[in-house]
């Protein structure tokens, strides 16, 4: 079987107001989402189906034209079950724009499991656990708006809500705070601050304050490469830190790992630049002691049908995972939509993505 053809068409999506307006996090305002869809055909007459996401500067449009333009054409005639062969070439001719070759390398997987007539699960070891808890997102906004949003949440069935932080020292001690007071001991409260602190003193003055709080943990405090610093707060906070943009590939899971920067790893499917490198990032952590949970764009239904398939498989999946972005849409791509239920994720038992 050989890749014959690949394409890509850009998609946008309104995102769900969380507060009445325009959901906002420290890194900006998000009202529509603009990723783009690769499809890929083969000679056996099997196309399989990708998603590449993006909440950063370089979204859809930029990424379909990094595959349309340089990836796409050094591809064809690749058999997609050489998919190591695959990843290895989209290294070579293109460094570093790893959400383009998620999208890429997540058609390849689509097409393996149709090829083969399993879900991806199955390719990645079979079923690790029948479901994966999920945690839910709170934007910016008031601190009373906040905990009425995740009250609504709790109510939903999420046992873990996720405060969005980075707005003002006060007014984010004070939205910790209420959700907490909210929800109740019973639930997970998670804090993230999207990288909006300055100095790992800030951090920690700042964490400090909430620990009374019993936040589950503190997300990406810091810029990704202060290394470091975020070394620094782990060991001055009692709440255990996890990095999110700081781990966008394997290696970079291995120097978190060798300077001690964190407690857990978030993973992406899309940062990390696909399936195979996610997997990798999970088995390096699982060796170093720390736990990993996957994250989110937060993607259409095929990037969340990825990384459910990816966490369904995965022994060190550890908190409760974003695996539900396609629930921040107000509509979602997919004709038939995933399975979200009381708070948890269910993987596709079609063949491939499902």
């Amino acid at each position: 079987m050989k890749i014959t053809s690949i394409r890509t068409e850009v998609v946008y999506g309104r995102r769900k107001r969380a507060h009445g307006r325009v959901a906002a996090t420290a890194l900006g305002p998000s009202d529509v989402s603009e990723h783009a869809l690769v499809f890929m055909e083969t000679d056996a007459g099997i196309e399989g189906i990708g998603e590449i996401s993006s909440v950063f500067s370089r979204r859809g449009r930029l990424l379909a034209r990094d595959v349309d333009e340089v990836l796409a054409p050094a591809l064809i005639g690749f058999d997609p079950f050489d998919i190591t062969r695959i990843n290895a070439a989209m290294d070579r001719i293109l460094w570093s724009t790893e959400l383009a070759k998620a999208g890429v390398e997540m058609a390849v997987w689509d097409i393996l499991g149709k090829a083969l007539d399993v879900p991806v699960y199955k390719l990645l070891g079979g079923k690790v656990r029948e479901s994966i808890p999920l945690s839910y997102s709170i934007p910016f906004g008031e601190p009373e708006e906040m905990a009425e949003f995740a009250v609504k949440r709790a109510k939903e069935g999420f046992r873990t809500v996720k405060v969005k932080v980075g707005q003002s020292a006060d007014r984010d001690v004070a939205a910790v705070k209420l959700v907490r007071e909210a929800v109740g001991s019973a639930h997970r409260v998670r804090v993230d601050a999207n990288m909006a602190w300055r100095t790992a003193k800030e951090a920690i003055a700042i964490i400090r304050r909430m620990e009374q709080y019993e936040p589950e943990l503190i997300e990406q405090p810091l810029p990704p490469r202060e290394l470091d610093a975020l070394a620094e707060i782990r060991r001055n906070i009692g709440v255990p830190l996890m990095v999110d943009e700081s781990v966008w590939h394997p290696r970079d899971a291995m120097e978190v790992i060798r300077r001690e920067a964190a407690d857990i790893v978030n993973v992406y499917v899309t940062e990390s630049g696909g399936i195979q490198n996610a997997v990798k990032i999970f088995t390096l952590c699982e060796q170093a002691g720390l736990p990993c949970m996957i994250g989110s764009m937060p993607e259409f239904g095929v990037g969340t049908a990825a990384q459910i398939h990816l966490g369904t498989a995965m022994a060190n999946l550890g908190p409760d995972s974003d695996t539900c972005g396609s629930l921040y849409h107000e509509a979602d791509l997919l004709k038939t939509p995933l399975r979200f239920e009381k708070g948890h994720a269910y993987a596709p038992e079609g063949p491939g993505l499902g």
